[in-house]
């Protein structure tokens, strides 16, 4: 193996020469049989990337992303020392999998969006409830970004920021009905609820499901749980607002998106909403579709949105952008699985941790770096009994 590792140094030095990115850093590569660590570019390394076999000396090779990323999930590389710094060079490596890409969408094709939805979530969101928990805010177990005042601001504090933005952008009182896209692990609901806000929240998760119900039932609030998809859901009557927490991205066409909000929101209400962004749809790593979220789910594109927006009945009444809030969440959310790690990989294995180390981390990096965005925004359905005429001439 010290022959291989040596051989494939050359590419690495004239890829990080050549790459321009003001990411880069300098980084070390070792041979975990040997010991012998060997510099890529100049300066001290922030990390270290540790080959363990041939397997791995292949995947470093092949100056592939996915590859690489895939030898890290089956522990034939490591990564030693500043994990964020080394995901944040990713663009060293290339990700060309068109095979790959295109495979995203055709259980979407052949079997329905909806149908195809209900897959996708089941492989994120049904492991078990407690391995979320390990790294969430212990007080709202939010799923999406907080709203932090400072850097160094505790991630619970920041989510109960945002649950009361939520609930003064879409101005309920107490006793008025809200729908809920996305239940998770019950953060806006159950806020909401402690105020005497009806709430009722869709899930297609069966795990969610459980646990709100749970929930609700063990603390009496008034949480309605439906298991349903927005598209399908036809209560019957309207709600007074609408709260979309994270799920944007799992709803990619945009116009049947906002035609389900208009048959569900009451004319005069309002909806909170906040997403991952990218700057073109489908902008997603061959390891996010084939390991984290499978499927055509896509980060919001904002003015593709904002096009679809103009296209419907509703108003956009405020759009605010989030990418460093989104940051400092990932990042707490991965030092807290990085603490948890012993615990997680006695309950559910090596794998599962680095998978989602790797997802976690990596989120944290792409918006450090601005691959990834992140947008808040409210929406407003006029009321026509409202509306007030021009005045006449």
């Amino acid at each position: 193996m010290p022959d291989r590792l040596s051989e494939i140094l050359p590419a690495l030095r004239r890829r990080w020469a050549s790459h321009l990115s003001p990411t880069l850093r300098p980084f070390a590569v070792s041979d975990g049989a040997t010991g012998s660590e060997h510099g890529i570019g100049t300066g001290d390394p922030a990390f270290t990337i540790v080959v363990a076999d041939e397997e791995g000396v292949r995947a470093l090779a092949s100056l592939d992303q996915f590859a690489i990323a895939v030898a890290y999930l089956d522990g034939h590389l490591d990564v030693a020392g500043d994990l964020l710094a080394a995901l944040a060079m990713r663009g060293l490596f290339h990700d060309r999998h068109p095979l790959a890409y295109a495979s995203r969408f055709v259980k979407p094709l052949l079997k329905g969006q909806v149908r195809s939805d209900r897959q996708v979530i089941a492989s994120h969101y049904d492991l078990d409830n407690d391995f979320f928990l390990s790294f969430l805010d212990t007080r709202h177990r939010c799923y999406t970004h907080g709203l932090f005042e400072r850097d160094d601001e505790k991630l619970e504090d920041a989510m109960t920021r945002k649950m009361d933005l939520a609930l003064d952008e879409i101005g309920v009182r107490p006793g008025d009905q809200v729908l809920e896209v996305g239940g998770g692990w019950g953060a806006f609901a159950e806020h909401a609820a402690r105020r005497g806000i009806g709430v009722t929240t869709l899930t297609i998760s069966a795990e969610s499901e459980r646990f709100l119900l749970d929930l609700a039932a063990r603390e009496d609030l008034p949480i309605t749980v439906v298991k349903e998809h927005v598209y399908r859901y036809a209560p019957g009557r309207r709600f007074a607002a609408i709260v979309n927490m994270g799920v944007t991205e799992h709803l990619p066409d945009y116009p049947a998106t906002l035609r389900a909000y208009r048959r569900l929101l009451r004319p005069g209400g309002k909806i909170y909403l906040d997403a991952v962004a990218a700057r073109a749809k489908h902008r997603v790593s061959t390891f996010m579709s084939r390991y984290i979220y499978p499927g055509n789910a896509s980060p919001m594109v904002l003015q593709d949105y904002v096009r679809a927006v103009a296209r419907s009945p509703f108003e956009l009444i405020s759009v605010h952008e989030d990418r460093h809030n989104y940051f400092l969440t990932c990042r707490d959310w991965g030092e807290r699985l990085d603490a948890a790690r012993d615990q997680i990989v006695r309950r559910w294995g090596e794998p599962l941790y680095r998978r989602f180390r790797l997802f976690l981390w990596g989120s944290a990096a792409g918006f450090a770096i601005g691959d990834v965005l992140a947008y808040r925004w409210v929406l407003r359905l006029p009321d026509p009994g409202t509306l007030v005429p021009p005045p006449s001439a």
